[in-house]
């Protein structure tokens, strides 16, 4: 009795398997011709016509079979796409795998890769690890700055490494009280700013601009490079000193003061706090004016490029009272604390 009745079953299950499969062999033709049949230049699929044909490979073994506008190759790609589209969806919902990088950390990344041109992801790894900032290296490489070309140093790195191999020198007129013209020479040091040498002329020519540079730099003081502008007064005496010194000279373009900055602010900085507030009357009188004043500037003022210090460094007095010191006849004053 029981054989019969599993007899029975399996053939009603095969009749029902056959007859399901038939239905829906008649439903995937029946869709194919509705999208035929469409008065359209040429019949396009709609997303519920995909939508249908994925949900017939969902549970129909068969399925293949019964395609004839579409391949089966298609219908696995729109799979693959809605796949890709529901985990887009799912992680733009909130739902997102490993956690993100905080944004001060991607900065201080970017800053390390932008301020040390020759690290790579390990050294900024190890840097942050120290920080005590956990991330992985992989991550780091991937926030890193991205360059071009190999590894190079920015200029203001370059001319910070040679800054004690630097010097520049440029001439600035001062006006007399009878009129006449004076000309100043001044040579800088780039290191601390200081002014190394200064000179007062009126007629100065290559020969007298050859001999101060000899002054400026007596024994083995000289600068690897020297910088200048293209004036014709820089003649051939004033080269084959130079190069009888060892020294390379570096011109600037024409108009362009930009290119030797340092000692451009000098000569600004010397008429607006000195030479602007007063009357000049003769050589003397400058070079004796010029000298109070670089005493002030060496010992005294304070530089912003210096860490605000002055080119002799000045060291921090916390006990005592504060005087004021008179400076360039009053112009300028030093402050200082009084010795108890």
């Amino acid at each position: 009795m029981s054989e019969l009745l599993l007899a029975l079953v399996s053939s009603f299950r095969v009749q029902f398997q056959s007859r399901t499969a038939t239905q829906l062999e008649i439903l995937a033709l029946r869709q194919q011709i509705n999208v035929l049949q469409r008065k359209t230049p040429k019949p396009r699929l709609t997303a519920s016509d995909r939508r249908f044909l994925l949900l017939l490979s969902r549970f129909w073994p068969k399925w293949k079979s019964t395609l004839a506008i579409v391949k089966p190759n298609t219908v696995i790609q729109w799979h693959r796409q809605g796949f890709r589209w529901y985990w887009t969806w799912k992680v733009r919902h909130g739902r997102t795998g490993r956690p993100a990088v905080p944004k001060d950390t991607r900065e201080l990344i970017r800053t390390m890769s932008r301020e040390n041109a020759l690290w790579g992801a390990p050294r900024i790894h190890s840097e942050l690890l120290k920080l005590g900032i956990q991330i992985s290296q992989a991550s780091v490489a991937r926030y890193m700055v991205r360059k071009s070309g190999p590894p190079s140093q920015n200029w203001k790195t370059f001319l910070s490494n040679h800054v004690e191999q630097l010097a520049s020198i440029d001439f600035f007129t001062v006006p007399t009280v009878t009129f006449r013209v004076l000309y100043v020479f001044i040579v800088l040091r780039h290191d601390r700013r200081r002014i190394v040498h200064f000179n007062v002329a009126s007629h100065p020519n290559a020969a007298w601009t050859a001999q101060q540079i000899v002054e400026a730099f007596p024994f083995d003081s000289t600068p690897k490079y020297l910088l200048r502008d293209r004036d014709g007064i820089y003649g051939l005496e004033f080269r084959d000193q130079v190069h009888a010194m060892n020294i390379n000279e570096f011109l600037g373009a024409p108009r362009s003061p930009w290119q030797r900055a340092y000692v451009e602010r000098v000569i600004g900085s010397i008429r607006r706090e000195c030479l602007d507030h007063v009357i000049v009357l003769n050589e003397e009188s400058l070079r004796r004016t010029l000298r109070d004043y670089f005493s002030y500037y060496h010992g005294s003022r304070l530089h912003l490029s210096l860490g605000k210090d002055s080119p002799n460094s000045r060291a921090v007095e916390c006990e005592g009272e504060v005087i004021a010191i008179p400076e360039v006849g009053g112009l300028h004053h030093r402050y200082r604390r009084r010795a108890a």
